[in-house]
């Protein structure tokens, strides 16, 4: 009687897990948390270059549109792609301010927008002023009011706080022009047009030298503490135009 077969193999063993090598380093915690820290600070370097910038004003040339106090924030991709200036020559071309490049266009620079720019004197300082004339049109001062091409510009954004008899004649505050805006040039005013340091004084402003268009007002603080409630919660949100 033949008896049933029996096998003597022996079950394969358990299949393991190489073991790690020994010299293989493992990210500690504290070298996660610096990269994630590092891409978040390059992220945020990009946005604030090419994208969208904060800035605070200072001062009250561009009243009633800016208060001094206002926050707001600019876009940077309104007319372009601009290379920030930190990143061209220090080297002055043909006498003039270095400025970042326009590596590709999206939009031009219309009459009336409020646009951030780096100050033609001074390329350490940016300033916030209106665009009130581009390449080919004429402007003129008379009597403090503002002509362009010959007539008086439809100006809703102007606000005027001297009378006639506190004019004075040989001021370009007052009386300018008329000048034609050259190519690649713009003539910004601020909307306070008795106070204002523009370029009534100190010329035109080189289209390339425009870092973006005024978006919205994110804060607003009274530094001047003539308010018992110093934040202007009314201000949150404002388009600027």
């Amino acid at each position: 009687m033949a008896e049933p077969v029996r096998s003597f193999s022996k079950p394969p063993p358990s299949v393991k897990p190489a073991p790690r090598n020994a010299e293989e380093p493992r990210k500690s915690a504290l070298r996660e948390y610096g990269e994630a820290f590092g891409i978040a600070i390059l992220l945020a370097l990009v946005i604030r270059s090419f994208l969208i910038q904060a800035y605070k004003i200072p001062s009250g040339s561009m009243e009633p549109t800016l208060l001094i106090g206002d926050h707001l924030l600019v876009n940077k991709l309104a007319y372009g792609l601009r290379m920030p200036d930190s990143l061209f020559g220090l080297t002055p071309l043909a006498g003039e301010i270095p400025y970042g490049r326009y590596l590709m266009r999206l939009g031009r620079v219309h009459r009336g927008d409020v646009v951030v720019f780096v100050f033609p004197m001074d390329n350490t300082k940016d300033f916030i002023k209106r665009v009130i004339g581009v390449a080919g049109d004429s402007v003129a001062v008379k009597d403090g009011k503002v002509y362009l091409n010959g007539s008086p510009m439809n100006d809703p954004h102007g606000s005027y706080e001297l009378s006639s008899r506190d004019r004075v004649r040989l001021s370009p505050r007052d009386n300018f022009g008329p000048v034609v805006v050259p190519p690649g040039k713009l003539f910004m005013m601020g909307d306070n047009r008795d106070h204002s340091y523009d370029s009534r004084f100190w010329g035109f402003v080189n289209i390339d030298a425009v870092e973006g268009k005024a978006l919205v007002i994110y804060w607003s603080w009274d530094s001047d503490g003539n308010s018992l409630l110093p934040v202007r919660w009314s201000r949150f949100g404002m388009l600027i135009h």
